[in-house]
């Protein structure tokens, strides 16, 4: 693998050794760091944790479901993935698959795009073997399925989630508990996350679960109502502890239904608009960290946690998922 790096023991496997058995290849640099961030006229505890440097390659969240989902690829295999024409998902399956040989084949869809999603769309074009763009969700949704019973290629899922994807997530929130043990930063009394397919949200959960932790998972949904919902991320974080056990023969503990809160008014009525919210957010984080947000997700999100940070008690932890270093 091109630019690989060296295996490490990962804390979901230092608490449980048996997922040893659970393939994984190293994609990211670990731990991420955690830092404070300092907005005028805010006198809450604010923190981030900086999953954008989660690789050189290209950081973002998706990195950690990557490194399970593409564990046993080979070099010259073909992987299927999909997504909205901006998705960041495509285009991280796409950098990561072709540091091990492999190509993707993506199929995606139309939806509102910004700036930044045009870049990532360009991108993506570029890393992906063959892309094929459908006008709408439905449409593309359709031609997936086609082309998984016609092409010869591996699935991926859609934005990584999969019980498989979600273990990167719950060894996410096991690295945070192992940064608050080590005095790095307060425990978190919520870490906000944008929430689209809720990968990242219910690995989360789970693994502050596992690790005893009270923290809340706040999801600023940022796709329709339909496809996702508190619901939605307590099933996945439940379906993925279920196929740790029938693998592996582990008991994670079960997510709490109130460890999860889904926040809806982050979408601003359609996949990929901009929420002027979310752009004032975007501005105080870059004036306040230097750190560029995307107006899909993480720039909904960061609103969303300072929107909380200033009427709650407590920490807030915003978790930082898109990579913009490559950005112009």
């Amino acid at each position: 693998m091109t630019g690989s790096i060296p295996r490490q023991e990962i804390p979901l496997v230092r608490r449980y050794p048996a997922l040893a058995n659970i393939p994984r290849v190293p994609l990211g640099e670990y731990p991420t760091p955690v830092e404070p961030v300092s907005v005028p006229g805010l006198e809450a505890p604010l923190w981030i944790k900086r999953d954008d440097l989660a690789s050189t390659a290209l950081g973002g969240n998706k990195v950690r479901a990557l490194e399970f989902l593409l564990a046993d690829v080979q070099p010259g295999d073909v992987l299927l993935t999909g997504g909205g024409e901006g998705s960041t998902h495509v285009l991280a399956t796409a950098v990561h698959a072709s540091r091990l040989g492999a190509r993707v084949h993506a199929i995606r869809w139309r939806h509102e795009m910004h700036a930044v999603s045009e870049d990532v769309a360009r991108r993506s074009m570029k890393e992906c073997a063959v892309v094929e763009t459908s006008g709408t969700p439905l449409e593309g949704i359709g031609r997936t399925v086609w082309r998984r019973l016609t092409l010869r290629a591996r699935w991926i899922p859609f934005g990584g989630t999969s019980a498989r994807g979600i273990l990167g997530h719950v060894n996410a929130a096991l690295e945070l508990a192992d940064q608050v043990e080590a005095g790095e930063l307060p425990s978190p009394t919520r870490v906000v996350v944008p929430l689209g397919t809720g990968g990242t949200a219910a690995g989360l959960a789970l693994g502050f679960a596992a690790a005893g932790m009270r923290t809340e998972v706040v999801g600023a949904r940022v796709v329709p109502r339909i496809a996702t919902g508190r619901a939605r991320v307590l099933l996945r974080a439940h379906a993925t502890a279920r196929w740790v056990h029938r693998t592996t023969g582990v008991a994670l503990p079960r997510v709490r239904a109130g460890a999860v809160r889904v926040v809806h008014d982050a979408y601003a009525g359609a996949y990929g608009r901009v929420s002027p919210l979310a752009a004032e957010a975007a501005e105080i984080m870059e004036r306040a960290s230097g750190m560029r947000l995307d107006a899909t997700y993480s720039a909904k999100a960061f609103a969303v946690a300072l929107g909380i940070a200033r009427a709650a008690d407590g920490v807030t932890l915003f978790w930082s998922t898109f990579d913009a270093r490559w950005l112009r």
